[in-house]
C-alpha cells in the first residue's frame, strides 16, 4: 500500500515532468489515466487495510478484504502498468490488458462490499 502510495506519485511527477516532452499527447492520456486510477486503487487498499484490522474476530470478513486488496494490486498491474507500458511504446496490442485490470478492480470493490456487510453481521 505504502509502495503503491510512493510510486503512483513519483510516476505522475514523472509523467509531467519527464515524459510530458518525450511522448506524444495521446500517450500522455494514457499515462494520466493510469496514474489516476493507480492512485483511485491505493485509497481502496487503505479501506482494506482498515476493514481487517476492524475485525479479527470476524476471519471471514479479513478474507475478503485481503481478496479485495489481492484484486486492486491485481488491476493497478494490468490496468495501470498496461496504459503505462501503451504510453512509452505505443505497442496497440497492450490496450488488451486494460479491461483484464478493469475487471480486477470491479471485482476487487464487489469483495469489498461483501467485506463490509460481513463485518456488520
Amino acid at each position: 500500500m505504502v509502495i503503491n502510495g510512493f510510486l503512483v506519485v513519483a510516476l505522475g511527477a514523472f509523467g509531467a515532468h519527464g515524459l510530458k516532452s518525450l511522448i506524444a499527447p495521446e500517450a500522455m492520456q494514457f499515462w494520466h489515466t493510469g496514474v489516476r486510477y493507480q492512485m483511485f486503487h491505493v485509497v481502496g487498499l487503505l479501506v482494506c487495510a482498515f476493514f481487517a484490522s476492524g475485525c479479527e474476530d470476524r476471519p471471514h470478513a479479513v478474507r475478503w478484504a485481503v481478496g479485495a486488496a489481492c484484486l486492486f494490486i491485481l488491476g493497478m498491474v494490468f490496468f495501470s502498468g498496461s496504459l503505462y507500458l501503451l504510453a512509452l511504446t505505443q505497442q496497440s496490442w497492450l490496450g488488451m490488458c486494460v479491461p483484464i485490470g478493469g475487471v480486477f478492480f470491479l471485482l476487487g470493490w464487489i469483495s469489498l462490499a461483501v467485506c463490509h456487510f460481513r463485518r456488520r453481521t
